[in-house]
């Protein structure tokens, strides 16, 4: 959906997810809450959570007041090649979170060896359970002697 953006075939409702998700995004990767964030723009926690979730539309002035706290520029929420998730599946919220926190977390890592130990460790990893699975999946679809 995202790279359908500026082709006109998305909706308003559409356009909100997409809103709520970087909204999403942004606040995990600055490591604030919902109820901080809320705080910070004098509305609740429930409120921030309505507009994560693309119930409730975020008005432009409020758009402009979040991205002030979120530290990015409006247009950022709908771009998504500026959040740097172009393409990417992000999957359930769980790991949405987890993917999040990793990305701010390795981040904050000065030492370049250790970043590129730990980007390796993180591909053998995932090598070995796509490895797994493929083992797995041809299991499963072996007939049986």
């Amino acid at each position: 959906m995202p790279s359908d953006i500026g082709r006109g075939d998305v909706t308003a409702s559409e356009i909100d997810q997409l809103v709520g998700d970087r909204i999403r995004q942004r606040r995990i990767l600055m490591g604030l809450t919902q109820d901080q964030l809320g705080a910070a723009l004098g509305i609740s926690y429930q409120q921030v959570q309505k507009y994560e979730t693309g119930a409730n539309r975020v008005s432009a002035g409020r758009l402009y007041l979040i991205a002030q706290r979120l530290e990015v520029r409006p247009g950022w929420f709908f771009d998504p090649v500026a959040t740097g998730l172009n393409g990417i599946n992000l999957g359930d919220s769980n790991s949405s979170r987890n993917l999040i926190e990793f990305v701010r977390h390795f981040g904050r890592i000065d030492d370049d060896r250790l970043k590129s130990i730990l980007l390796n460790l993180v591909r053998v990893l995932s090598e070995v359970e796509a490895s797994d699975r493929d083992t797995d999946s041809e299991v499963e679809t072996r007939p049986s002697s």
